[in-house]
């Protein structure tokens, strides 16, 4: 009869697929945060974007269309290719956009004052950058064959 204690073979993860699974819940938050910040701003009238986003009731409509626009796309390229398996290096482009968004939000909350803001602008734009940098560089997604 043998001494040694006697374990379940679970497979353990590799750091790789932690990571892979990191970055999905990662990406899907990501993706659910712009898309809910986007969808008025390409959906809604002027009148209700100015009250939901107080700040860019001072911008052109244009503006504040294309910035809906750009939040939606990032948000669906983060998730789309990824799903699909077409094109998946759009993902860490889509990371690399968002995170892109969020330097130049920060950029116009210093401008203002509105120093409160900066720490959501610096989390969202650090998971984007995380997003870049696993799928781009340490766990990058395969092409459909």
């Amino acid at each position: 009869m043998s001494t040694k204690p006697v374990m379940a073979a679970l497979p353990e993860k590799s750091p790789t697929s932690k990571l892979s699974i990191a970055l999905w819940v990662v990406q899907f938050v990501l993706a659910a945060v712009f898309a809910m910040a986007g969808l008025p701003k390409v959906s809604a009238s002027m009148a209700e974007v100015a009250q939901k986003f107080p700040p860019m009731a001072q911008f052109p409509e244009p503006l504040i269309r294309f910035i809906g626009i750009s939040e939606l796309a990032g948000a669906l390229g983060l998730v789309l290719p990824a799903i699909t398996r077409v094109m998946p290096g759009l993902v860490p482009l889509a990371g690399a956009g968002l995170a892109l968004v969020m330097l130049l939000a920060m950029g116009f909350h210093a401008s203002r004052g509105e120093f409160q803001a900066l720490p959501t602008n610096i989390v969202l734009g650090g998971l984007a950058l995380f997003v870049w940098w696993g799928r781009s560089r340490k766990a990058p997604l395969p092409s459909r064959p």
